[in-house]
């Protein structure tokens, strides 16, 4: 009897496990424990609005595995048309950690939309660096990004 049922509770942590692993966030994304990501805020208010607005998780999207809110149904809809273009670049990371080999988080308020693509920093202090050569640092940027997207934020800090 108490071998049956170890062997069915193995059988739900292994599938509890294997739910878990399919929904996280692809390695190169950068979403929260939940997946979720730019910490909830809308991706496609900074092209409709011109500004951050928070998301509602209401209006949900998925995009290589991590979770989007909107703000309203048709950014919603916007979104899941063409993904590519609202989604912001290097996967949510820090665009100026990016092209200094780095992954690392951001504030959704330190923004900018460069030649239609939506580029997240750390903080205001870091985007205001990151202004000062943003064609070399978006050069630089796409140079790296290849190589550290499909690093760890672990394995990059390990380097």
């Amino acid at each position: 009897m108490k071998l049956k049922t170890t062997f069915k509770a193995l059988a739900a942590v292994a599938a509890l496990t294997s739910a878990s692993l399919s929904f996280a966030a692809d390695i190169d994304m950068n979403a929260d424990v939940n997946d979720v990501a730019i910490q909830g805020y809308d991706t496609v208010s900074y092209f409709t609005n011109g500004k951050p607005m928070q998301g509602n998780a209401e209006y949900t999207a998925t995009y290589k595995n991590a979770i989007y809110h909107f703000s309203s149904e048709s950014n919603r809809d916007l979104f899941r048309a063409n993904p590519a273009k609202y989604a912001p670049q290097y996967g949510g990371y820090c665009a100026m950690g990016v092209a200094l080999n780095k992954k690392l988080d951001t504030d959704p308020t330190a923004w900018r939309i460069v030649n239609d693509k939506l580029y997240l920093n750390l903080n205001h202090a870091v985007q205001k660096k990151w202004l000062t050569d943003v064609p070399g640092n978006i050069q630089t940027a796409e140079v790296n990004w290849p190589e550290i997207s499909s690093k760890t934020v672990a394995e990059l800090n390990a380097e």
